[in-house]
């Protein structure tokens, strides 16, 4: 697939954010303006990450001091799936491993939080976490209830060493316990997509997911039934993606070489 054919066809570009479209503090080249220039086109931007210990207010605040967050765009994260995966199955007491502002944007989409005897144990990437906290969830999964992934990535990337991540915990919490999530919402599984689609009401064969991770966001889309962009600004190289069975529609060096 050409880079011409990948504009023409899709209507809604979902954007990995670190790696993709900025590398901790500083956008990728050239993205600002290729962002602008798929605005004139009409094309829909919305920012789609795993990460779950940020709010929606917290990323449009940094995407838009960067100068990447536009008019129409938007902001979607594994805690938002969770949520709507939640709300949708009438959860009626939810313990969430979260930080303090994502637990609170949590209840706001309506997700019954509660400690005690939970049906559902809910695990996000809680930077703020304690032991009591862990023997607390520990002892939910215990109890048998519904337990709920965010998303399964084992690092989180930062400067320097990477941080451990909510695949980290599961591991953890998986010896402990001895269970794995019943559910995960985010990259690469198939809950975001499904809520991406009902959320936006664009065909999956009219949205493109942009990343650079190829087990995530390119099995994301490839799985969800969309088109899919891999960009090398970020974690692949040409010679790593070659260790990966999925198969991206279009390599390119950064987003800002779709045009």
């Amino acid at each position: 697939m050409t880079k011409e054919e990948l504009r023409k066809g899709t209507d809604l570009f979902l954007l990995d954010l670190d790696g993709t479209v900025y590398l901790s503090d500083t956008p990728v080249a050239g993205v600002a303006e290729t962002l602008s220039r798929l605005r004139e086109e009409g094309k829909r931007i919305v920012y789609l990450t795993n990460n779950s210990s940020r709010t929606r207010a917290e990323y449009v605040e940094k995407l838009t001091r960067l100068g990447l967050f536009g008019r129409g765009d938007d902001v979607y994260t594994s805690a938002h799936a969770a949520a709507e995966y939640l709300t949708s199955r009438g959860a009626r007491r939810v313990y969430a491993l979260a930080t303090d502002a994502v637990r609170a944007e949590l209840a706001a989409a309506g997700v019954a939080l509660g400690e005690h005897s939970p049906d559902v144990a809910l695990l996000a990437y809680d930077t703020q976490l304690t032991f009591a906290e862990m023997k607390k969830f520990n002892e939910a999964l215990a109890s048998g209830c519904l337990y709920v992934a965010t998303h399964p990535d084992d690092v989180c990337p930062t400067d320097g060493v990477p941080m451990p991540d909510v695949g980290s915990f599961i591991a953890l919490f998986e010896r402990s316990s001895g269970r794995r999530p019943d559910v995960v919402c985010g990259k690469p599984y198939t809950v975001m997509g499904e809520c991406i689609a009902r959320k936006y009401r664009v065909p999956a064969a009219r949205t493109c997911m942009v990343g650079d991770r190829m087990h995530t966001d390119i099995r994301f889309g490839n799985a969800n039934g969309m088109r899919t962009l891999l960009v090398l600004s970020g974690e692949t190289t040409r010679e790593s993606m070659a260790a990966f069975p999925d198969v991206p529609d279009l390599v390119l060096p950064s987003l800002a070489q779709i045009f």
